[in-house]
């Protein structure tokens, strides 16, 4: 199968401390990756050299075919990136969100309006197009900007803690469009801090101090780690880290 991200060795220094150190792995296109750790385990350090934002000090890696080093404003334009934390502008409508990110990625007018009705549409929210993002509740939210993180089409998007504050029945919604999106081809990369979601994932990395301690499906990591669920396999990680969390 055709492999969508890879890295090799790939390392990050911030002067004597080394936040990622020489992590390597590849993912298959349409897969559900998750990539989990504690806080300060060095995962978004390693989240964001992937989305072309931070340079590794060394190691190899590439994104959708496209070189961490040479290529990362190709990489840029390449991805959907979704945060808990921001993702959409509250003081913008549904619809002024999703002509804003269509035009950062230089879609035409035509695929902008035609896009924006399928999601509507898709997400029942066609009464809300013309409301502030900020007047939603938090779960259609979450949903809102996971459709405008793949509005572009983009073969590969990045999650960094998606539903983080929303509901179960909120979060089994979300899992069900992240199931759409990597059934039509999309790879879908995800932090999470839900245990219960990295059994949702084809594969799962637990980075610990900066090292990926182990990569493998849910099924198989609890049967290596003796674990009844993913909570044991990273409860039994997680006990090896010796740096404190950021």
């Amino acid at each position: 199968m055709e492999k969508i991200i890879t890295a090799h060795k790939l390392t990050k220094r911030f002067g004597d401390f080394t936040a990622v150190n020489q992590i390597s792995f590849a993912i298959q296109k349409g897969e559900i990756f998750g990539f989990l750790g504690a806080n300060g385990a060095g995962k978004t350090t390693a989240m964001r050299m992937l989305c072309g934002l931070s340079m590794p000090s060394s190691g190899e890696a590439t994104v959708a075919g496209f070189d961490i080093y040479r290529e990362n404003e190709k990489i840029k334009r390449s991805i959907g990136y979704m945060s808990q934390k921001f993702s959409l502008y509250d003081d913008l409508t549904v619809k002024e969100n999703m002509r804003f990110y269509g035009g950062i990625y230089g879609m035409t007018d035509t695929f902008i309006r035609d896009k924006t009705a399928s999601i509507l549409e898709q997400l029942h929210l066609e009464k809300e197009g013309d409301k502030l993002v900020g007047s939603l509740p938090l779960g259609w939210k979450q949903k809102l900007a996971f459709s405008v993180a793949i509005f572009h089409d983009p073969p590969i998007v990045f999650l960094d803690e998606p539903t983080g504050g929303v509901d179960p029945v909120t979060r089994r919604e979300f899992w069900s469009m992240i199931y759409q999106a990597s059934a039509a081809g999309i790879t879908i990369f995800v932090t999470t801090h839900y245990m219960d979601e990295a059994e949702y994932c084809n594969r799962v990395s637990i980075m610990v101090d900066g090292r990926i301690e182990a990569l493998d499906t849910p099924a198989q990591l609890k049967q290596t780690y003796q674990a009844k669920s993913m909570d044991g396999v990273f409860l039994k990680l997680a006990r090896k880290a010796t740096r404190a969390a950021d």
